[in-house]
C-alpha cells in the first residue's frame, strides 16, 4: 500500500484477520468431527497489542489512500470488530454506522456451550467528521427495500461454497 499515491480511492472495503484466537488442539463437534477453523498464518497474532498494532498501521495507510470524501467499509465479528472501531475513532475516522449481517444460513454451534454466532458487523465510516460530501446513494438504497430506506441489518445468506481469502501477507 505504501507504492500508492495518496487520495486515490473514493471507497475501501476491508476484510481483515478476526484473529480469532483458536486453540492449538483440534477442535471438535459434539460428534466428534474435526472442526477446520482459520489458523493460517495471516490470522496468528502474539497477542491484543500485536493485532492492535497491525490494525492501527494498516488503518493508517488506508486513511491516506482515502481521497477526501471517501468512505471505508470493514467488516467483523464479534472477535475483532470492537477493537477495530475503537481504533479508527482514535484515528480520527468518523463512524457513520454499524450495519449487521443477519446470516440466514450460520455456521452451527458444535459444542452447544454459546449461542450460535449468526452475525457479522460491518463499519462504515469516513476520514473526519468534518467530511459531509461523502457518497450515500438513497436511491439506490431504497430500491433494496421497496422504495423505502432500509435498516443497518442485512439479511444475506453465507456463500457455503468453498472459498478462501488471498494469503498475501
Amino acid at each position: 500500500m505504501k507504492k500508492l499515491p495518496a487520495e486515490s480511492f473514493d471507497c475501501v472495503f476491508v476484510d481483515p484477520p478476526y484473529f480469532l484466537q483458536l486453540p492449538p488442539k483440534k477442535l471438535l463437534r459434539w460428534t466428534g468431527s474435526v472442526v477446520n477453523g482459520v489458523n493460517d498464518r495471516w490470522d496468528v497474532f502474539k497477542d491484543f497489542d500485536d493485532y492492535d498494532n497491525f490494525t492501527k498501521n494498516y488503518l493508517i495507510e488506508i486513511k491516506r489512500l482515502m481521497k477526501p470524501n471517501a468512505t471505508i467499509w470493514i467488516i467483523g465479528t464479534y472477535h475483532n470488530i470492537h477493537r477495530i472501531g475503537k481504533i479508527m475513532l482514535d484515528l480520527g475516522f468518523w463512524i457513520l454506522n454499524d450495519v449487521i449481517w443477519f446470516k440466514t444460513n450460520p455456521m452451527p454451534n458444535f459444542l452447544g456451550v454459546r449461542f450460535t454466532n449468526a452475525t457479522e458487523t460491518l463499519l462504515w465510516a469516513i476520514k473526519d467528521k468534518k467530511v459531509k460530501k461523502y457518497t450515500f446513494n438513497k436511491e439506490v438504497a431504497k430500491s433494496f427495500n421497496g422504495g423505502k430506506l432500509g435498516i443497518n441489518v442485512w439479511q444475506i445468506p453465507n456463500v457455503k461454497q468453498d472459498h478462501y481469502h488471498l494469503k498475501i501477507l
